[in-house]
């Protein structure tokens, strides 16, 4: 169904909640009870009654944002009848629709008015904390809507795009640079994306509690779409084969390098990247990166590698004769400096064999064994090539109208694209393909795809391991990093760690641009800042003017 029509039969329904709810309440304000039906009108009594600013009523059916605003709508509404108890609050809150409701059919429900002159001290007071809680929902409010509408947050836990993006930096992510991606699920409490915390128990994961209401959901739609993703542009998306969360916009958000898109056909060889048969191009921010192996006479000072060259994660194993040091991710610059070290006997990087497939097999319950079940998201995709994240492909990107061959061979290529990512009934059964219960050998491709790898190569969970990455499940891309901190998250892979340490040289500076030398946005941080604690300031010196006129 359609995303505005699925909306509207919401606020429909939401209306008519409301209007049954409260009809009587309007007639004793004053009004026509059937205002109480009409969406956003009924609202704006409310706040012209209670005496707060009419325009929040536009907020009233807004995606996450509206959900918070109805509830201080109601609080309101009720006060303005005298139920301000502790636990009147919490019925209004947490059953909204029945409590009105039983106030809008008890007999004794008045209009309570307020005279400020004979207002007790403790009624001064609770007035004050109101005033004050107001001011803090607008706050939350304010900082919602940019946080669901503009820009959002998120942070880089691996190294998969060092050292373009490193470990400890946390990005500001424009949500319009590819078209706005409507929300998806709009009952869902602010600023949490998948569940509202990690419980820590062993078990399924899709038990932690959701963050979101799973039951009120909308269809995807993009608005605004006035370019897609290129190749090379730094990408944020939610991981396509997360199992926790059907829900798209609450899967995990990853963020990688879009190196090719629809109808492009990649291809590694020997760790190198070649797109529609050619060597990638490397933009000036870009740092690309290998695995290496080294064998030392004696061991190496790798804290004083890790204040040399930074992000340097490396495993350390002694032998009879030195060590042996496994380099996750090094630079051709650093891999050739390294080399040149006086402990180094041999050193070489570490490319799989070509037509070895890379083969993971899903652990049972108990973590004991393994079974013989195949893991999807850390083999290589598909899983039926003899492939490799060194010698992969070549695989062309599926594109938005291109019609596909289904067979026992390709199925394997396809069938999350049928059955996850464009919603088909997919079944394989007897050495015959059925899409929708039709014996399907075509199929026609209804979205664009894009491959996403990480700049660090061999540290990378990317789509050489997941497979294509959906135009549904973009976010949109970095615009600048707000916060950088070194050593703020564990690298489990990782002999050594480094020194915690803020890196006030990378705050506030532009990601995605492709420059070495990259912008510095400290102004627009300012801005923010100011508009963000100087709004309610601005409105209450408005309102002063108003009262002494």
């Amino acid at each position: 169904m359609d995303y505005f029509l699925t909306y509207t039969i919401y606020v429909l329904i939401l209306s008519l909640l409301m209007g049954v709810s409260t009809w009587q309440l309007f007639k004793k304000m004053g009004y026509n009870p059937l205002f109480a039906f009409i969406p956003f009108y009924n609202y704006f009594i409310i706040l012209k009654e209670t005496e707060h600013s009419k325009w929040w009523a536009v907020l009233s059916y807004v995606p996450i944002v509206g959900p918070i605003m109805l509830t201080a709508f109601h609080l309101f509404l009720m006060r303005h009848f005298g139920k301000k108890s502790f636990v009147q609050t919490l019925l209004t809150i947490f059953l909204p629709f029945i409590y009105l409701a039983v106030v809008n059919y008890s007999k004794d429900a008045e209009v309570e008015k307020e005279e400020a002159l004979y207002l007790s001290e403790e009624e001064v007071v609770a007035k004050k904390k109101d005033t004050f809680a107001g001011s803090i929902t607008f706050a939350v409010v304010f900082a919602t809507i940019i946080h669901v509408f503009v820009t959002q947050p998120f942070g880089i836990p691996t190294g998969s795009m060092e050292r373009t993006l490193l470990v400890g930096d946390f990005l500001f992510v424009n949500k319009w640079t590819y078209g706005f991606r409507m929300p998806m699920r709009p009952v869902a409490l602010p600023f949490l994306q998948g569940t509202v915390m990690d419980t820590g128990q062993k078990g399924n994961p899709k038990d932690d509690s959701k963050s979101y209401l799973e039951a009120v959901k909308l269809p995807y739609t993009r608005i605004l779409q006035l370019k897609k993703p290129q190749k090379n542009d730094i990408v944020v998306f939610n991981y396509p084969q997360d199992s926790v969360h059907t829900a798209i916009d609450r899967k995990d958000p990853y963020v990688k390098r879009c190196v090719a898109v629809a109808g492009d056909v990649l291809e590694m060889r020997a760790g190198r990247l070649f797109v529609n048969g050619k060597p990638e191009v490397v933009l000036g921010d870009q740092q690309k990166q290998h695995k290496y192996i080294a064998t030392t006479g004696s061991q190496l000072d790798i804290p004083a590698l890790y204040k040399t060259y930074g992000f340097l994660p490396v495993q350390e194993t002694q032998t009879q004769n030195g060590f042996i040091y496994d380099f996750q991710g090094l630079t051709d610059k650093t891999a050739k400096e390294i080399k040149e070290l006086p402990q180094i006997i041999d050193f070489k990087e570490h490319i799989w064999d070509k037509d070895s497939a890379a083969i993971s097999y899903k652990v049972n319950a108990a973590r004991d064994a393994y079974t013989k079940n195949i893991d999807t998201t850390q083999s290589i995709f598909p899983v039926n090539k003899k492939w490799n994240q060194d010698w992969y492909g070549p695989l062309r990107i599926p594109k938005k109208g291109d019609i596909v061959t289904l067979n026992q061979e390709t199925l394997p290529e396809y069938q999350w694209i049928i059955s996850e990512y464009e919603h088909h009934h997919l079944e394989n059964k007897n050495g015959k393909i059925y899409i929708d219960g039709k014996e399907s050998t075509q199929y026609t491709i209804q979205q664009d795809y894009y491959m996403m790898v990480g700049d660090n190569r061999d540290a990378s969970l990317d789509a050489r391991f997941f497979g294509f990455v959906p135009e549904e499940n973009i976010v949109g891309s970095p615009m600048f990093t707000w916060m950088s901190v070194q050593g703020l998250f564990k690298d489990g892979g990782s002999t050594y760690q480094a020194d915690t340490k803020v890196r006030w040289d990378r705050m506030f500076k532009a990601t995605n641009t492709g420059e070495l030398h990259k912008t510095s946005y400290w102004w627009v941080a300012v801005l923010i800042l100011g508009l963000f604690f100087g709004w309610d300031f601005i409105m209450n010196l408005f309102k002063k003017k108003e009262e002494e006129n």
